[in-house]
């Protein structure tokens, strides 16, 4: 199955299964994806995400979500860069989200990081999606 923006289904299904407050959600498993939790585990946004695989031996990416008395921990997750409309930034010019309250995950030539570690390695990229 191929998606026309994967990156943009990875946040979709989080955003579904935490609006029907399930506890884990499978996704399709690539490496950008994994890099994209692995920021969002960093900054506690979930609780962790371990690979699996099924009968076919195709991977997938299992995610832990996250709650808070039964709030979900992530407001809201929006897709900024997409394949019609790259959006691009330098380091100085990266936006705060929620005046700081959450993050935009970047992607930058030393790796996919939280808006935070750009701005401290001065290094600017493509916004794949902001979380707050």
């Amino acid at each position: 199955m191929s998606f026309t923006d994967p990156i943009a289904d990875m946040i979709t299904r989080i955003r579904n299964a935490q609006l029907r407050t399930l506890n884990t959600v499978s996704i399709p498993n690539s490496k950008l994806r994994s890099r994209i939790l692995d920021v969002l585990k960093e900054e506690g946004y979930i609780s962790n995400y371990k690979i699996e695989s099924d009968k076919g031996n195709n991977k997938f990416l299992l995610v832990d979500l996250k709650y808070n008395n039964g709030v979900p921990v992530i407001r809201e997750i929006s897709r900024v860069s997409k394949p019609g409309r790259r959006i691009y930034t330098k380091a100085d010019s990266i936006p705060k989200i929620q005046n700081g309250l959450g993050i935009a995950i970047v992607s930058t030539s030393k790796g996919i990081m939280s808006d935070n570690n750009a701005r401290l390695k001065k290094i600017g990229g493509e916004i794949i999606c902001r979380v707050f």
